[in-house]
């Protein structure tokens, strides 16, 4: 994997941080669109290519991959560039703002036989395979509740009256696809789609959402999912069932830790030895691509549609619009 980063925000740090612990894996390039922004990064990690311009990046012939972190409106269209361009692509967490343009990007990948792969860290963690593989010993599950909540650093600009990116519909931000998508994917990675879903959030006069509850009806349980990013809490997992509940201490993103209860009996599940959680995502995109397995790659797309499915149908019962709610696709 030669990859290029689009983005020089904390996650690319982390990013290439995991990328040096791939043996096949390295970053060829960094795009910034100011070259003062992205030469920390390129130094810390010895990357020797900096690029202020995207189509120079696309055209690069040393480049396969390219890893997009950029603001959320602007996923869709710099994926879709890159695809066009031959490269494959991992990007960020919401993938796009709408379906329709992930399913633009999906139709796209197909047609050239490119990876296109979301960067949602939980579902590629050792713990949560764990969970998958000791959840059956909860007995029927009656109730989940999820709760990851960080008050953010933009959160006192957006008080003075700023508009920071995180909470503004024009790019795709707000709580639900920022922060409260980690326990979507927890929830709908382990039970598929949810039957019914509504969204109640708190709102700012913009319209965006800077706290807010998911609530996800299955056939035999509800799950309750609550993300901000106007307050802190105590961040968990739990899913409980009528023969005991399992506990994930701070919250889905990481599954640090994980406790199975079973009557009198306390087993801790631990499986993960890398404090970057972005690792393992890293070391699952690097097994498809060494071995050109497409197959799976697109079954990972198929998840990620019906997740999309879910989080647009959350915002919309919530009546939170995005710019990109009114944009025209591209046709592949």
């Amino acid at each position: 994997m030669k990859i290029a980063t689009i983005g020089t925000g904390p996650i690319v740090d982390k990013f290439l941080s995991a990328l040096n612990e791939i043996e096949e894996a390295t970053c060829e390039a960094i795009y910034s669109r100011k070259e003062e922004t992205a030469k920390p990064l390129a130094e810390k990690f010895n990357v020797q290519t900096i690029y202020t311009d995207l189509d120079k990046l696309y055209a690069d012939p040393n480049v396969n991959f390219v890893y997009i972190a950029s603001p959320n409106s602007l996923h869709y269209d710099q994926a879709y560039q890159a695809l066009q361009n031959g490269k494959n692509v991992i990007c960020e967490k919401p993938f796009t703002s709408t379906v329709q343009e992930l399913e633009s990007l999906i139709s796209l990948a197909k047609q050239k036989n490119l990876l296109l792969f979301e960067a949602i860290t939980t579902i590629h963690l050792p713990n949560y395979q764990l969970i998958k593989e000791n959840i059956n010993k909860l007995g029927q599950i009656k109730f989940i509740q999820c709760n990851y909540s960080q008050y953010s650093s933009k959160y006192n600009a957006l008080l003075r009256g700023e508009t920071p990116n995180v909470f503004n519909p024009k790019f795709s931000g707000g709580a639900l696809t920022d922060i409260n998508i980690y326990n979507l994917h927890f929830v709908m990675n382990l039970f598929g789609t949810p039957q019914t879903v509504q969204y109640k959030a708190n709102k700012h006069p913009n319209g965006i959402d800077t706290s807010g509850i998911l609530l996800l009806e299955y056939p035999n349980f509800i799950g309750e999912c609550v993300g901000c990013k106007d307050t802190n809490s105590l961040n968990f997992v739990l899913i409980q069932g009528e023969k005991g509940y399992l506990h994930v201490e701070h919250g889905a993103n990481g599954c640090r830790k994980v406790i199975l209860h079973l009557e009198d009996k306390e087993v801790e599940l631990n499986a993960q030895t890398e404090m970057n959680a972005l690792y393992y995502e890293m070391l699952a995109f690097n097994k498809i691509y060494q071995s050109k397995d497409l197959k799976k790659c697109y079954e990972l797309l198929d998840y990620s549609h019906s997740v999309i499915q879910v989080l647009e149908a959350a915002r919309k019962d919530a009546g939170i619009t995005f710019d990109a709610d009114l944009l025209e696709i591209k046709s592949s």
